[in-house]
């Protein structure tokens, strides 16, 4: 069992999306927006995205635009936590998630772990990058 994290956008949904793919270099990439859905489901007739995903793996990251004409609040209280194999390949997701994001703790060594960052991307998405330490296992 496991939890996959589904984010919700206001209009951004395929740019974070593809962003993401492109950062995390993505197996899959799916985005169905409102319009797709048959006529009879009576949903909006809407460019916005009803659901997306990326695949690393078997592991999966999913979004959507909200409802149009919906208001999405931020998302204020939820970080994404992505464990990393090696203080290099964390720094090159942070640095590319950097790209428009604002820095909440720089990307570096700390006490608990080899190394440990914070940012809120440019999409408003909070992500924790790390590495593991050496005596933990890093979850799959």
């Amino acid at each position: 069992m496991t939890f996959i994290p589904y984010l919700t956008f206001d209009g951004t949904a395929e740019a974070a999306m593809n962003f993401y793919a492109d950062v995390f270099q993505a197996t899959e990439i799916q985005i169905m927006r409102y319009s797709d859905a048959p006529a009879d489901e009576g949903l909006p007739a809407s460019d916005r995205v009803m659901h997306a995903h990326i695949m690393l793996g078997d592991q999966c990251l999913m979004a959507a635009d909200g409802m149009p004409g919906t208001p999405v609040p931020a998302q204020d209280s939820v970080s994404i936590n992505h464990p990393v194999p090696s203080v290099a390949v964390g720094q090159a997701i942070f640095d590319k998630l950097s790209d428009g994001a604002e820095i909440i703790m720089p990307y570096g060594p700390t006490f608990y772990a080899p190394a440990f960052g914070m940012l809120r991307d440019k999409f408003g998405t909070n992500w924790m990058i790390g590495v593991y330490p050496e005596d933990e296992t890093m979850p799959q």
